[in-house]
């Protein structure tokens, strides 16, 4: 069995930006290695991870589809040895100052994103929060070192460490959408003793903060008969505690609307209340925001469920997830694949 929150914390260590995912990408590599029968890389950076079923041949498909990629900033102007910067993903810059960061130049350097004062900046920015314009990074070297070790186009990764909480909570950067990709490494892990008829194809997508680009190119070349795409979703917590967010711990999100096929839905609940796995409706009455966005419409059309793994504070350095959700996940998703028999396809038809 993996330890989870070992795989969790590897795969925080990394930077992995969208279009940038390299170094997470190895991380997953070496992490699947042992639980696939296949790896191979798809044109565009996702990775993709075979596990064969045992069915008979030509068996169906199912996608498993978890973006590895994570959010962060560019280096757009250098002055002075401060570093501008732009961003990757979507940041809220109130949250940015006095963060630690790395910026990857020629080498990896740490730096912190620091705040001028007020009587520096444009009287209509030098009260309240500080537009990211106005933001600068500094890594502590002389201006013509910085010159030397980064050019404008460099990224720029958060480098908060990973804190665990009381109640089995992690806190850190970029676990969205990393423990969905954990949860995808743990459904694989407990397939290795259970029987499955279909192949499982374990997809880390590159680009879903930014392109969707392996959302709608891996199904493309897989062509799944089905799909589960896990992301996180938003948990309770202050300024969210409406219908678009879920009780944090309590159970993993399932997603309704038009990105999940009704008849999907209704399996994925169906063997949640089975296990006893708690869950909670996750009300998607538009666009999910998630992978499915894309993989839903690829070629002529893809059945898809969400997954979601309640989250905290979403696109920040502390991101909170609870770990019993994580394993819920994995969970959910390995036993509903091993339930799945040549007549699955037979019973999926688009009722409301």
């Amino acid at each position: 069995m993996i330890e989870l929150l070992d795989v969790i914390k590897d795969m925080i260590s990394v930077s992995g930006l969208s279009g940038f995912e390299k170094p997470i990408r190895e991380i997953i590599q070496k992490t699947w290695e042992p639980l696939t029968d296949d790896l191979s890389l798809s044109k565009i950076g996702s990775l993709h991870g075979l596990k064969l079923g045992c069915g008979t041949e030509p068996r169906h498909r199912i996608l498993i589809s978890a973006h590895m990629d994570a959010i962060g900033m560019m280096v757009t102007d250098i002055k002075d040895g401060l570093m501008h910067v732009t961003e990757i993903g979507g940041i809220d810059s109130r949250i940015l100052p006095g963060q630690p960061v790395i910026v990857h130049g020629r080498e990896a350097l740490p730096g912190v994103v620091i705040q001028p004062p007020a009587h520096l900046l444009p009287a209509s920015a030098s009260d309240g929060p500080v537009a990211m314009k106005y933001l600068l990074v500094d890594v502590g070297l002389h201006a013509s070192e910085v010159t030397e070790k980064v050019r404008v186009g460099d990224t720029v990764s958060f480098a908060q460490e990973p804190l665990e909480l009381t109640g089995e909570a992690l806190s850190g950067h970029t676990l969205d959408n990393r423990v969905s990709v954990a949860a995808t490494t743990l459904c694989l892990d407990l397939l290795q003793s259970r029987r499955h008829e279909w192949d499982v194809w374990a997809v880390a997508s590159a680009q879903e903060e930014e392109t969707l680009g392996g959302a709608f190119t891996s199904p493309f070349d897989i062509r799944p008969d089905l799909a589960i795409v896990i992301d996180v979703c938003f948990a309770k917590g202050p300024g969210s505690s409406d219908w678009r967010s879920l009780p944090f711990g309590e159970g993993v999100g399932i997603g309704y609307g038009p990105n999940i096929h009704p008849l999907l839905y209704d399996a994925l609940e169906a063997k949640a209340k089975a296990l006893e796995i708690p869950y909670q409706r996750d009300l998607m009455p538009g666009m999910s925001g998630t992978d499915a966005m894309a993989v839903q419409i690829v070629a002529e059309g893809i059945p898809c469920v969400v997954l979601g793994i309640p989250l905290r504070y979403m696109h920040t350095p502390v991101e909170t997830v609870s770990i019993k959700d994580i394993r819920r996940a994995g969970r959910l998703m390995a036993e509903y694949i091993a339930d799945l028999t040549s007549e699955t396809l037979d019973q999926i038809q688009w009722e409301e």
